[in-house]
């Protein structure tokens, strides 16, 4: 099948992207912090609790808007 992502996964990034438009760039590292910040993947301590999330958000994130500025 390959490397198929969760249809929440991309309703969650987008909603991300709708909501913060200017805030997510094509750096995969400054998606995942705030992906962090601004979801609940992390606790009130900022312990993270499901780093693969974090990272498949912030991935399509990254996709999503090196697609959209080329």
């Amino acid at each position: 099948m390959g490397n198929i992502r969760p249809s929440f996964i991309k309703i969650r990034a987008l909603r991300l992207v709708e909501i913060y438009p200017d805030m997510f760039t094509d750096d995969f590292d400054t998606n995942k912090k705030l992906v962090e910040q601004f979801t609940d993947l992390a606790d009130e301590e900022g312990n993270l609790k499901n780093k693969r999330m974090r990272n498949w958000i912030a991935g399509y994130i990254t996709t999503y808007t090196q697609r959209r500025t080329d």
